[in-house]
């Protein structure tokens, strides 16, 4: 299947296909993941004490680069904070239309704050420094909320750090290992071993604040893949030297520093935007993230948005009391400071998530609110954020306090656009390309859907069992398919046709509806092939399914039964607005019938080009319209005998149509060149496929 690769020309684009096969080949490992849940029990942590603390605190404070369009910082919850039903809580309105209000006042983030936590593992030199940061509202493209805390860890080693003489050398204590929170527990945190830059370097996402490192050194620049003259800013992998890194990274990164879009999506609270609501007089559209960057909803668009700002930096923070000239400075604060918050509060926030299927769908997905950190288990243990097993790994061979590494369950997936191929006849074949947008996943069993990076759809921590993954895009229709998930983990779950989910926008969509139901064939799995861009869609059939196919493709749609057998139909969409395929079966019949529709169409889409030559003659091209023409008439008798359950009598006819199909080899080569080369190749592929419907036919039990 054809894949190309961003087409904007960003030398930092990274190939779906690169990425994709290294997950799904050398990389599992690293793709697998380490489950919150199921590693080897760390030890118990203790707090470090005050002084202790504050020293590497100011030592390990990061810089923190944010967007340029970015509305949301940390910022201190505490002016937010009110009493209710005797306990402390954060109102999500009062967070965010005071913030607002503020930051309108002053033009300036109102107190820029830094919370953080220090903790040692027990009986070993392994201690980690935590950065918490607290934003009013995260507006991201999925799972946006009211408050957010995204968090850093520094893991660092403090075996030289206490003096004999109750001193500290704050010096001495060496980084192991750097974690930054990505978006959910599904998503990679963005992590790097053995860091040789003290001060972590912060790449804040606009609108969601997800973390990404910044290690390079090009300081405000996502790098996920490592070149000859650079390192990745993410290893996944637990190396000896910077330039040994041997896997591509698994871990989510700002798809804007890669040469991905991904529009963000505007905030709804009972059916209107949240701008709107009486309880946010300070809040207009413009304190949102802009409109240059934003859709209504994913379905307000007919094709995927193409001139989505590049991302820039805007502000940068720093720890006020380091030397330098940031632009803004911020307060480092004990996060036991603000633990007596019991809860960051606010109503349902949601957007629509399509879900195609045989009767169109819908489900608003939504978080509420964030937790409060203290209520984590990360909080006291933060290696439960350790996302990379060799990272973990790496920890558990140098101090005994880190459990080692188990498995978990990961689904995988190339998330492409299809698109009319150039090598097809107008409106007969497809092609699939990576798009320079991203998109969204989301398995139905979990409500926290994810963004794609890189084109890649992984979701982590997926229970065993059967699951229906969904996909989502701006300006695509929506994909939605049966993932079944085994016990072990380790090895992926490689959703898609060949690992590759192709979407398709939706001024060229058209839904391909097969109806299963009144079958008399138990049916268990579902293909679409196009021509000339392959299988684009195989997964389990359970009952009626749909899918979105391309308006400019030329299909087969295949059907299998629990007994092996195989059902084929042709479907040519042209101009219509949907398709359906009404009690589909398997067997001799589906597959010859199939047959005489190909070559009955191919028939037709060469007889057009029938010419005379000088002398009057039937020319080449003629010749091959009246073998395909005789290749359909056999086909079409050796399905009316399978219906009426002749058996042997169809097996005749397929013969006939194997003899004939070789006429037709004989004939489509005296035609060459008589043929336009996009013909040509159009009548190569159907010719394949009816070689290798007639095979099926005839080794098919079931009439």
């Amino acid at each position: 299947m054809a894949a190309g690769t961003v087409t904007d020309g960003d030398p930092a684009a990274v190939d779906r296909r690169t990425v994709l096969g290294a997950l799904a080949g050398a990389g599992t490992a690293s793709l697998a993941g380490c489950s919150l849940f199921e590693a080897d029990e760390d030890a118990a942590t203790e707090a470090l004490a005050d002084e202790e603390v504050r020293e590497l605190a100011e030592r390990f404070a990061p810089t923190l680069y944010f967007d340029e369009r970015e509305p949301w910082f940390p910022t201190d919850p505490r002016p937010y904070e009110r009493e209710r039903d005797g306990e402390t809580v954060v109102d999500g309105f009062d967070a965010l239309d005071e913030y607002t209000r503020q930051y309108e006042e002053s033009g300036e983030p109102p107190a820029p704050t830094v919370f953080f936590r220090g903790v040692a593992y027990e009986d070993s030199p392994l201690a980690v420094v935590q950065f918490w940061f607290y934003s009013a509202f995260d507006q991201f493209t999925t799972n946006f909320h009211w408050h957010d805390w995204e968090v850093l860890h520094a893991f660092v080693d403090v075996s030289e750090f206490r003096t004999d003489d109750g001193g500290t050398r704050p010096e001495s204590a060496e980084p192991q290992l750097f974690v930054a929170s990505s978006h959910s527990r599904s998503v990679p945190n963005n992590e790097f071993l053995d860091p040789e830059r003290t001060v972590p370097r912060i790449l804040s996402e606009l609108g969601s604040h997800s973390s990404a490192l910044s290690i390079n050194d090009e300081a405000d620049r996502f790098q996920r893949l490592s070149s000859d003259a650079s390192f990745a800013d993410i290893t996944n992998s637990a190396i000896e030297g910077l330039g040994d890194l041997a896997e591509i990274p698994a871990a989510y990164g700002l798809p804007r520093d890669e040469g991905g879009r991904l529009p963000y999506v505007v905030p709804e609270l009972d059916g209107a935007p949240l701008y709107e609501h009486d309880r946010l007089p300070h809040v207009e559209r413009t304190d949102l993230v802009p409109e240059d960057l934003t859709v209504r909803s994913l379905d307000a668009l007919s094709s995927p948005p193409r001139e989505l700002p590049d991302r820039a930096t805007g502000l940068v923070f720093e720890h006020a009391d380091r030397d330098g000239d940031p632009d803004v400075a911020y307060d480092l604060v004990p996060a036991s400071d603000v633990e007596h918050i019991s809860g960051f509060n606010g109503p349902q926030l949601s957007f629509e998530f399509a879900v195609p299927s045989f009767v169109e769908d819908a489900f608003a997905s939504h978080i509420t609110a964030t937790g409060a950190p203290w209520e984590q288990s990360r909080y006291d243990n933060p290696a439960a954020d350790i996302s990379e097993p060799n990272h973990r790994a790496a920890l558990a061979d140098r101090y005994d306090a880190v459990g080692a590494p188990s498995t978990v369950n990961t689904v995988v997936a190339g998330v492409t656009e299809a698109v009319a191929s150039d090598d097809a006849p107008d409106g007969e074949g497809l092609t699939t390309r990576f798009s320079p947008v991203e998109t969204i996943a989301l398995l139905e069993s979990d409500p926290e859907a994810v963004p794609t990076f890189g084109g890649v759809a992984m979701l982590r921590d997926v229970p065993a069992g059967d699951h229906r993954l969904t996909v989502n895009g701006a300006g695509v229709e929506p994909h939605s398919e049966p993932v079944s998930v085994a016990d072990e983990g380790g090895e992926p779950t490689v959703a898609g046709a060949d690992g590759e989910i192709p979407l398709v926008a939706r001024e060229n969509s058209v839904r391909l509806a097969v109806d299963a139901d009144g079958t008399d064939a138990d049916l268990t799995d579902l293909a679409v092939e196009d021509d000339f861009a392959g299988r684009l869609y195989d997964a389990d059939l359970s009952g009626p399914d749909s899918v979105y196919v391309h308006r400019d493709g030329a299909y087969t749609t295949e059907v299998r039964d629990a007994e092996g057998e195989i059902g084929a139909f042709r479907v040519t969409p042209a101009s219509e607005a949907s398709v359906r395929v009404d009690e589909p079966d398997t067997g001799k019949g589906s597959l010859a019938a199939y047959v005489a529709d190909v070559a009955a169409e191919t028939r037709d889409s060469v007889a057009g080009h029938d010419t005379d030559d000088a002398s009057g003659s039937e020319n080449a091209v003629r010749g091959l319209a009246n073998a395909l023409e005789a290749v359909a008439d056999a086909a079409e008798r050796a399905a009316a005998r399978a219906e009426s359950g002749e058996g042997k009598r169809a097996d005749a006819s397929l013969e006939t149509v194997v003899a004939r199909l070789e006429r037709v080899s004989e004939r489509l080569a005296e035609a060459r060149g008589d043929l336009p080369d996009d013909r040509e190749r159009a009548t190569d592929r159907r010719l394949d496929q009816a070689r290798q419907r007639t095979d099926q036919a005839r080794s098919a039990e079931r009439l």
